[in-house]
């Protein structure tokens, strides 16, 4: 059986605030810029930087006020840093001068809110459910996935 993947794993911060809107099938959509940012030293020693922006798009899917595009418009601002997973998706259209356009979109499937512009943990995120993924509603920050996680016991750790 043949099998493929296609699967998109950023960490970044918003350039605006998210678009939210309704499309005429009553569907909720957000869309938003992720700039993620690499930096390295160049050959001569000297500080090199390069931003790279992703357009991503959640949907909500059919959950009525706990989709992913209801939590983005709820408690995703300018700025925020987030965790975004999802897959890549390439589509064209004509536009108004019937000239071909290429997009290049990230469809969202789970987002994971890891603060403001201060950089991890906290930001002015008030009730926010750190993590988020498409048609599920989201899970506190108390590791209730894994309940044993925080109790101390034997683990296979060598230190």
């Amino acid at each position: 059986m043949s099998r493929s993947l296609n699967k998109v794993t950023l960490i970044g911060n918003l350039g605006n605030d998210p678009e939210v809107r309704t499309t005429t099938g009553g569907s909720k959509v957000a869309n938003f810029s992720l700039a993620t940012t690499r930096q390295w030293n160049s050959a001569s020693g000297e500080k090199q930087e390069k931003t790279e922006w992703h357009k991503c798009i959640a949907w909500n899917m059919g959950t009525r006020g706990t989709g992913l595009a209801d939590i983005v418009e709820r408690y995703v601002k300018k700025g925020d840093k987030l965790y975004v997973e999802g897959r890549i998706e390439y589509r064209q259209y004509q536009d108004k001068e019937n000239q071909t356009k290429y997009v290049t979109e990230i469809n969202v499937r789970e987002i994971l809110l890891l603060g403001g512009k201060s950089g991890g943990g906290g930001g002015d995120m008030g009730d926010a459910p750190p993590r988020a993924k498409g048609g599920e509603k989201p899970k506190g920050g108390d590791f209730e996935e894994f309940p044993n996680a925080l109790e101390p016991g034997d683990d296979d750790l060598p230190f």
